[in-house]
């Protein structure tokens, strides 16, 4: 170690050279990785140094990556790395701060400037430790580690209203019936894993009727369903940019029902919150500052490095509650709140340095532009879709997904194609899509979140499409 030390620089530059290499290569480059193959391999007893390392790395691993970071990735809601965030990136581990404890490094200090920012880029109020002026915050792996904290925060909060301090003395009789009562209509899986986790159980919400053709909810059978609960404390989860369609809830009339029956409102915003960003898209998430949590995530739209989420509430105080965290070697003393006490982890990555950089680099207009221009581009996607021969829109394209399926035959040939149809698009190796489902139709999903896509390929995608229909009806395998 202390040989590679005293060649840092050179062991940084071919690291360096090989990240430079990467990126020139990504529109060559298969989208998605086939069949990619490491063997179980012996651990060696003595190491060969880093930079033979590097070496083993160019020839075994470098060639099977996939070009998920480039433009023509669609498949989850995926963004790529501005090459401010990129910069940043490699800063964080070179500087290997861990920053949840002031005093003893700016991490702290820097991730409270950057979720003020945030808030700032999103439109939202910010008071630092929240209240009723505002939200604050913290930052997290992703969008399931903002729900677990949003799912805790309620759980706090739904305890107090029972007589119980649960995060202290467990779920007891916040289990019972009415004690509390969770509504949604689309919830995120994540969501579900995070009720799952927190003792509700992953059935243990009130599953509420969606519009007709949508994933929305139906805010008149919400209405019902907070009327007829007979529950001490109610919950609503709900939805800006629901997965399968980018579709979202009217969050106005939802947080219109929460006030009046006095129930917690937590929005799941993972990408639909970057709507906020553009003055053209923000009436559709107009309320969202009315919740009492929010989740979103930085490694989607906001195109920083894997893996940074940002969690938001007006209840830091139920939030530090949840989370605390305490031991004499801990007490460390600051002028801004200690992270330790906001996350689920002791140890954090300085997730901040990133988005901190992507926002002081390119402002909140690069950012809309983002937003805007990958929404443009889904929509000519989906002009283009509804102009192919044997291909159908399983819903309209409202923000930045696009969900389609192949016309293969009636409508059970129909789904039971759409997976050969999906990997015969991905073995074209132009890009990468995931699979869709939509009022118990199979389809296929496209989401444009990268900075880098551009309407070169769009074409490129349609022409994917013509390839990928032909391969199948034809019989070919992909």
């Amino acid at each position: 170690m202390q040989a590679d030390y005293e060649i840092l620089p050179e062991l940084l530059a071919e690291a360096r050279r090989l990240a430079v290499d990467f990126h020139a290569g990504l529109k060559e480059r298969p989208v998605g990785a086939r069949n990619p193959v490491m063997a179980p391999q012996q651990l060696p007893q003595d190491g060969t140094g880093a930079m033979s390392a590097l070496t083993l790395f160019e020839r075994t691993v470098a060639p099977q990556l996939s070009a998920s970071a480039g433009p023509r990735y669609f498949g989850f809601v995926t963004g790529g790395a501005t090459p401010a965030s990129l910069a940043a990136d490699w800063l964080v581990s070179a500087a290997d701060q861990n920053s949840p404890d002031p005093g003893d490094s700016i991490g702290p200090a820097l991730s409270h400037q950057t979720i003020a920012m945030m808030a700032d880029l999103f439109d939202l109020p910010y008071s630092q430790g929240g209240g009723k002026d505002g939200f604050d915050g913290t930052f997290t792996t992703g969008a399931i580690g903002a729900n677990y904290l949003g799912a805790a925060c309620f759980r706090e909060w739904a305890g107090r209203l029972n007589g119980l301090e649960v995060t202290r003395d467990g779920m007891g009789e916040l289990l019972q019936p009415g004690a509390v009562e969770i509504f949604s209509a689309s919830p995120h899986v994540t969501m579900v894993k995070a009720l799952g986790v927190l003792g509700f159980g992953r059935k243990g919400y009130t599953d509420i009727a969606k519009l007709p053709e949508r994933e929305a909810m139906d805010v008149a059978a919400l209405d019902k369903a907070l009327s007829n609960s007979k529950a001490r404390a109610k919950v609503v989860i709900a939805s800006a940019g629901i997965v399968s369609t980018g579709d979202f809830e009217d969050l106005e009339a939802i947080a219109d029902l929460c006030d009046r029956h006095e129930a917690w409102l937590h929005v799941d915003g993972a990408f639909g919150l970057f709507a906020r960003c553009s003055p053209r898209l923000a009436p559709l998430v107009k309320g969202m500052e009315r919740a009492d949590s929010i989740t979103t995530d930085c490694h989607k739209w906001l195109n920083v490095p894997y893996d940074c989420g940002l969690f938001f509430t007006r209840h830091v105080d139920l939030l530090e509650t949840a989370m605390l965290l305490t031991a004499p070697y801990l007490e460390m003393e600051g002028t801004v709140p200690s992270f330790i006490n906001r996350t689920m982890e002791s140890s954090q990555r300085l997730r901040a340095l990133p988005v901190w950089m992507s926002l002081q680099a390119y402002g909140r207009d690069g950012v809309r532009e983002i937003v805007e221009r990958t929404c443009d581009l889904a929509a000519d996607l989906g002009e283009r879709i509804e102009g192919l021969d044997g291909y159908e829109l399983l819903a309209p394209v409202r923000l930045n997904i696009v969900i389609f399926r192949g016309l293969l035959g009636g409508d059970e040939a129909s789904n039971a194609g759409q997976k050969a149809l999906l990997d015969a698009i991905n073995a074209t190796g132009k890009v990468y899509v995931t699979p869709g489902l939509l009022h118990g139709k199979a389809g296929i999903r496209a989401a444009f979140s990268n900075w880098m896509t551009a309407p070169e390929d769009v074409v490129i995608f349609a022409d994917a499409l013509k390839q990928a229909r032909e391969t199948v009806m034809s019989g070919g395998n992909p």
